[in-house]
């Protein structure tokens, strides 16, 4: 059977309903009408393929929508999309497996789809986007940039990608981004206030200190000149009190035969980015060691990066690669080889008199 070539009018459209759900939720924080958005850009959408000439035959919208606060699916059966509900985890939804097995079904059964168009960003669905455009079909990709992995985007073209905000009206964005800034601009106020409340509370150090205060000369209390309130005599806390320096609470010991080995010049971390994977990077030696319960020096770079992929998803891989190279370059890390069987393998160790290691570590108590 010849598949149908891209100049086909025909179009088949899968929407991972969750994945727009709740990036609209997570990220502008649960806007009153998220129902109402979902909506307007599959209707966009649809409107969208339209003009270009499309006619979506198929339209399939998965989710497990028994968990979702909103009841769309009568409003997506009115516009002509069959909603196909599938049972989902915490950790993770089974429209992915779903459907990539819908989308083959259709390669296979309907050569007159020329045009597949996937509502989702995921790059589990590179697979099955690669074996449809062997097969000489059309393929879209549509959703919102910050969802979207970098990969999938590599590997499609951005000139087959529909960013999801020009499917919505400009009063929408403005209405979204407003409400994104007004609450986060609240929450970092109310982390600001909290910080200010643990500042003003005295330590234990300080209190003792307090305590021993001797009084003031003829047993009379020192005041306030303006409201004659009686205030403790301020004493230097003994240096045994002391808060601990800022030096790192794990000094990097080299490992036998590693003498030699240096780190790069130390400078700077130029890039929240940069300090992002380094933050990362950093809680996964502490991981680490909590569950082996010893001091870890190195880890495992080939695991690492697989970890990275699902910490910065919306970056194409060789740009984490490079991330790791400009932590190299900066001083932070330096990465090693090791003979190993059958192979050998890379490994990250950390340098922790640098910097930004020292105000990132999350240190020991």
């Amino acid at each position: 059977m010849t598949p149908k070539s891209p100049a086909s009018p025909y179009a088949a459209v899968f929407i991972d309903f969750e994945n727009v759900y709740y990036f609209l939720k997570n990220h502008f924080h649960d806007p009153p009408d998220l129902n109402d958005i979902c909506l307007d850009i599959v209707r966009s959408l649809r409107e969208k393929l339209s003009a270009t000439g499309l006619d979506s035959l198929i339209s399939y919208a998965y989710a497990d929508f028994e968990r979702l606060a909103t009841a769309p699916q009568g409003a997506l059966y009115l516009m002509g999309v069959s909603t196909r509900n599938v049972l989902g985890t915490d950790h993770k939804n089974a429209a992915d497996m779903q459907l990539c097995i819908d989308a083959l079904e259709v390669m296979y059964t309907r050569p007159d789809i020329g045009t597949f168009v996937l509502v989702a960003g995921d790059r589990d669905y590179i697979p099955v986007l690669q074996h449809l455009r062997r097969q000489a079909r059309q393929v879209l990709v549509a959703g919102f940039r910050e969802s979207v992995s970098g990969d999938l985007l590599q590997n499609i073209g951005a000139a087959q990608f529909i960013d999801a905000r020009d499917l919505l009206t400009p009063a929408r964005i403005e209405q979204l981004e407003k409400r994104r800034t007004d609450r986060q601009r609240s929450i970092e106020e109310s982390r600001r206030l909290r910080e200010q409340g643990l500042a003003g509370v005295p330590s234990a150090a300080a209190l003792a200190a307090r305590a021993s205060a001797p009084e003031a000369p003829n047993g009379a209390a020192e005041t306030s000149p303006e409201n004659a309130v009686p205030l403790p005599r301020v004493v230097p806390v003994p240096s045994a009190a002391a808060p601990r320096p800022l030096a790192p609470t794990r000094p990097f010991v080299s490992r036998p035969g590693e003498e030699g080995a240096e780190f790069s010049p130390t400078r700077r971390l130029a890039t929240d980015t940069e300090r992002r994977t380094l933050a990362f990077m950093l809680a996964e030696f502490q991981k680490l060691e909590t569950k082996q319960q010893r001091r870890v020096t190195e880890l495992w770079l080939g695991p690492f990066m697989r970890l990275l992929t699902d910490e910065l998803p919306e970056l194409p891989d060789y740009e984490r690669r490079d991330l790791l190279n400009k932590l190299r370059d900066a001083g932070t890390i330096r990465i090693e080889k090791r003979e190993g069987e059958p192979h050998p393998f890379s490994v990250i160790v950390v340098n922790y008199s640098h910097p930004d290691v020292q105000e990132l570590h999350p240190g020991e108590e």
